[in-house]
């Protein structure tokens, strides 16, 4: 059996860390491969049987595995996105709330995008967005170039108290006192 697509999908890729980690997994595995994207591989070729199974068995080795419902690269595909927009800054939302900007970059409606989200991950994805966005906060806190203002501004926090009312429910601290202690959580443990 061949897989008929040459894009994979791939669960658990949150950086571009990981994008380097599997691109040296699969040249020393000798798989032929045009590149390696945020949550995707695109090969040259379709993939043997035993072309899947080594990439199956070097994915897990690393904490990830192929994506392959349609339900989980739809969740993928969503991750990968706000991922994308809030670490990254790959995309402009353009004036979008993120429910109009899912829906536009993934071409399905958003009440599927959100049921599906919620479903399988059981969480919503307005907090999943939350989620990432603490993370980014976190990070630019400890880094100490940006003001709380600047910081809000930037992940589009209507100001810098709702991020801070936010930052507290979400970690128990202000944005002060963890700057104080700073420990953040993998992306891909989120």
């Amino acid at each position: 059996m061949r897989l008929e697509n040459f894009t994979i999908a791939i669960k658990n890729m949150v950086c571009d860390r990981c994008i380097k980690v599997i691109t040296e997994e699969l040249r020393k595995n000798n798989l032929k491969f045009i590149c390696v994207k945020l949550g995707e591989i695109h090969f040259k070729n379709t993939l043997t049987e035993h072309e899947l199974t080594i990439l199956k068995t070097l994915l897990k080795k690393e904490g990830f595995e192929i994506v392959e419902t349609f339900e989980t690269k739809i969740i993928n595909q969503i991750k990968t996105v706000i991922i994308e927009n809030i670490h990254h800054k790959k995309h402009q939302l353009l004036n979008q709330n993120y429910s109009a900007f899912l829906a536009s970059k993934i071409g399905l409606n958003y009440s599927q995008l959100s049921k599906i989200f919620s479903d399988l991950e059981k969480n919503t994805i307005e907090k999943y967005i939350i989620l990432q966005k603490i993370e980014r906060v976190k990070e630019l806190l400890v880094y100490n170039e940006l003001t709380l203002s600047q910081i809000s501004y930037d992940l589009n926090y209507s100001s810098p108290q709702h991020l801070s009312r936010q930052f507290k429910k979400v970690t128990g601290l202000t944005p002060t006192e963890y700057k104080k202690q700073s420990s953040r959580k993998k992306l891909d443990t989120i």
